[in-house]
């Protein structure tokens, strides 16, 4: 289906349509369209804006756009990507986490890079809690839970170890 006004030419979807007599500026323009199978009308005034006319930026032909169809099948919504849970690496006993620094060719060009902390998975025992802890903390941390024990350290981090 395609409307113009008189001396243009409409495009649509390749194909290129001839123009329809001028429609007085009193009267409304009918137009049948068949959407999956069910005919509709609809009544439209005559005027640009009404049918919904434009400009190709492209070719300069105006482009005639479908008009409003009251039972539009409906799409299915976009769905968010889901990321996967990743662990941050830093450890929660201590709070180190990743260094920026410069690595420093031979030539003495820096380029920028990140020194991580070294975090290992470890079974601690809880002497409190008379069980295993499986934790994730750096090679500090692990030093100083050996030192100092692991209730202390935890206290002093604010880390509850009944969650764990």
């Amino acid at each position: 289906m395609a409307a113009t006004l008189p001396g243009h030419l409409a495009v649509c979807f390749g194909r290129t349509y001839s123009s329809l007599p001028p429609p007085s500026s009193a009267a409304k323009l009918r137009v049948s369209m068949t959407v999956s199978g069910i005919a509709s009308s609809v009544s439209r005034p005559t005027s640009m804006r009404a049918l919904r006319f434009g400009r190709s930026q492209l070719v300069g032909s105006p482009i005639v756009t479908p008009a409003v169809v009251t039972s539009q099948p409906s799409l299915p919504l976009p769905t968010a990507r889901v990321h996967p849970v990743v662990a941050r690496r830093v450890c929660p006993f201590t709070g180190k986490k990743a260094n920026r620094a410069n690595k420093v060719s031979f030539s003495n060009h820096k380029t920028k890079k990140l020194q991580f902390v070294n975090l290992q998975y470890k079974r601690v025992w809880w002497e409190a809690g008379k069980r295993y802890v499986k934790l994730r903390l750096s090679t500090k941390a692990l030093k100083t839970i050996e030192k100092n024990g692991l209730d202390a350290v935890a206290k002093k981090a604010g880390i509850d170890l009944r969650k764990e």
